[in-house]
């Protein structure tokens, strides 16, 4: 019998295929538009809106779909099989940081925008000069009575392009040692001045994916949008919903490592060499049941995360291991799966190629592997 994930139930199974039969229908047709144009199109965001995809975990009297991230981890899952780079991950992640940290009003304002796909968020921490090392951040943040006057750039950021919300990590305090003086501020971008989108950045893989440099010129933002009314918290804010992030990547590392396989198996059933098809030699056996196994014990362990997510139970450590495990297993997987595909494996026309070059950024965004094994290591 095929594997079925421990929490998956009767309300899941049927979002699933509410969630699937949509991708199929209206995502996965445009990816070669989507990929020329290097974003989804204008409208993706409000038609995933109207059919659930959106904030599927947060609250309903937030607005959002009252499910949990394993509502999430459908979304996920779905857009990683189908080869869509769409990021709900990221929008649910903002969602959740203005649940957290925002006023009872900006919720009401902002969430139910968010959910309907009219407002879409962006996260821009990296800068050009700093990566995985937060405290080197440059983009600040001045108080100025009742405003904030923001200066700098962000860079790699996801959802860039039609960014309508983003949350932005600033120094509100430049004299602060180390991470002290960080913090995270909420602006919305339609007519802010100041504000500027980059073009979409040429990148190695996930072509449709919208990912832009944001510029900050004297910015002005109400102060009341400091994201948990303290300044100098926002280190600990973003490690907090990091956990988020990283499971959510894992999620898509996973699928993405047992699409491959599927789509491998089926392939050398289908092409001959010396007369013979592709899966009667051994080499060829033997590789895909170590990709096999490699990827379910992967599904497994992830499984046992999300539970422990779900539950409130997830340590950082954990949620670093299953995101740089399962990113490194599934370009393992993947580059497995491209060689036995031979010269076809090279041309971007099979969805072997394309998923080799998207899958590589899993080992890079929401922190390096190697800063999370600097991670998990402090926490042995």
């Amino acid at each position: 019998m095929a594997y079925e994930s421990s929490w998956m139930n009767d309300e899941l199974r049927m979002f699933r295929k509410t969630v699937r039969r949509f991708v199929e229908k209206e995502f996965a047709p445009q990816q070669d538009c989507w990929r020329k144009d290097q974003r989804p199109s204008d409208d993706a965001w409000t038609r995933a809106g109207e059919v659930g995809l959106l904030l599927s975990d947060v609250p309903e009297e937030c607005a959002g779909g009252g499910g949990t991230f394993a509502h999430e981890a459908v979304v996920v899952e779905e857009l990683a099989r189908a080869g869509v780079h769409f990021a709900t991950f990221v929008q649910s992640s903002i969602a959740h940081y203005i649940l957290d940290y925002a006023t009872a009003e900006q919720k009401r304002e902002w969430l139910p925008r968010m959910a309907r796909g009219e407002l879409v968020g962006a996260i821009a921490i990296t800068e050009p000069g700093a990566g995985s090392d937060v405290k080197a951040i440059r983009t600040t943040a001045r108080r100025n009575g009742e405003h904030y006057v923001i200066n700098g750039s962000k860079t790699f950021v996801t959802n860039g392009w039609h960014a309508g919300i983003v949350c932005l990590a600033v120094k509100t305090d430049a004299s602060a040692p180390g991470l002290k003086g960080i913090s995270l501020i909420a602006l919305e971008t339609k007519d802010l001045a100041g504000y500027r989108v980059g073009k979409s950045l040429d990148k190695v893989g996930m072509h449709g994916q919208d990912t832009c440099e944001l510029f900050f010129d004297n910015v002005r933002v109400p102060a009341i949008n400091l994201l948990g009314v303290i300044e100098g918290r926002g280190f600990s804010q973003i490690m907090e919903k990091m956990t988020y992030e990283r499971l959510a990547i894992a999620v898509a590392a996973s699928a993405t490592a047992e699409r491959a396989v599927a789509l491998t198996f089926k392939y050398v059933n289908e092409r001959t060499a010396f007369g013979n098809p592709l899966i009667d030699f051994q080499n060829t056996r033997f590789k895909l049941a170590e990709c096999k196994t490699e990827s379910h014990i992967g599904r497994v362990f992830l499984d046992r995360c999300i539970e422990e997510f779900i539950a409130g139970r997830l340590d950082d450590a954990t949620a670093a291991m299953a995101k740089y495990w399962l990113s490194d297993c599934e370009c393992r997987i993947v580059d497995e799966c491209l060689q036995l595909h031979g010269g076809y494996g090279y041309m971007t026309e099979y969805p072997i190629a394309r998923m080799w070059a998207d899958s590589r950024v899993h080992r890079i965004y929401a922190g390096t592997n190697e800063i999370l094994k600097e991670l998990i290591a402090s926490s042995l």
